[in-house]
């Protein structure tokens, strides 16, 4: 499971060439895909994907050290316990986006599924939380410009995916120097609390500090 992940890390990496990059040749007009945000100021961010592990010991450190940090939720992970959540908002400093319905690969499916999927989502956790999402973090970093396009529909300013992903899962994977504009991705797994005190440990070591996303990517022209 940890290589499988590793692997679509990197090709999520690869995807900010011919995401960010390539939109203004290839998809014009089309949200771009970011693994990283080009920035001077000495920050990286903080994701948590999925949501079904409510840890509370992560939820004390987000809240306890106002961490800024960016929630990709699936909405059904959050409908058995949104005060979990709602605290996070209302106590803490974090932004709920969107990481669509059912976690499916979006470029296998048809206009109708992404739709579905993407829009899907964005209602519910409007619905949920009061606020529509506009970033978007594909299942697994799959994207192409079909995704992209129906991203753009169900109105998303900008795909999300990683520069290095944290989480434990057959293993603890290896610690990176991280770099200021670098995407930590982790998950809300038994191993959440852990993971996010080593991604935090990791940024101290080089001299960044977690910051909100969405107003970098703005300062950046990506969204």
């Amino acid at each position: 499971m940890w290589r499988s992940r590793v692997v679509l890390g990197v090709l999520a990496s690869l995807s900010l060439t011919f995401g960010v990059a390539g939109s203004a040749v290839a998809g014009v007009g089309l949200p771009p895909v970011v693994a990283h945000v080009p920035t001077s100021d000495k920050v990286v961010f903080i994701t948590i994907d999925d949501g079904w592990n409510h840890d509370p010991a992560a939820a004390r450190t987000l809240i306890g050290k106002r961490v800024p940090v960016t929630l990709f939720l699936l909405p059904g992970a959050t409908s058995y316990d949104t005060g979990y959540f709602t605290d996070l908002i209302e106590q803490g400093r974090a932004t709920v986006e969107n990481h669509t319905v059912n976690h499916p690969d979006l470029t296998t499916l048809d206009a109708a599924g992404k739709d579905a999927e993407v829009c899907g989502a964005r209602e519910q956790l409007k619905g949920t939380f009061g606020r529509a999402p506009q970033l978007l973090r594909p299942p697994y970093g799959a994207v192409n410009d079909d995704v992209r396009l129906a991203a753009k529909a169900c109105g998303v300013k900008a795909l999300v995916t990683w520069t290095y992903d944290f989480t434990t899962w057959d293993q603890t994977p290896p610690t990176p120097r991280l770099k200021a504009g670098d995407i930590v991705l982790l998950h809300f797994t038994p191993t959440l609390e852990a993971d996010l005190e080593r991604a935090l440990a990791a940024a101290r070591a080089a001299g960044l500090k977690p910051a909100a996303l969405m107003p970098q990517l703005k300062a950046a022209g990506l969204a």
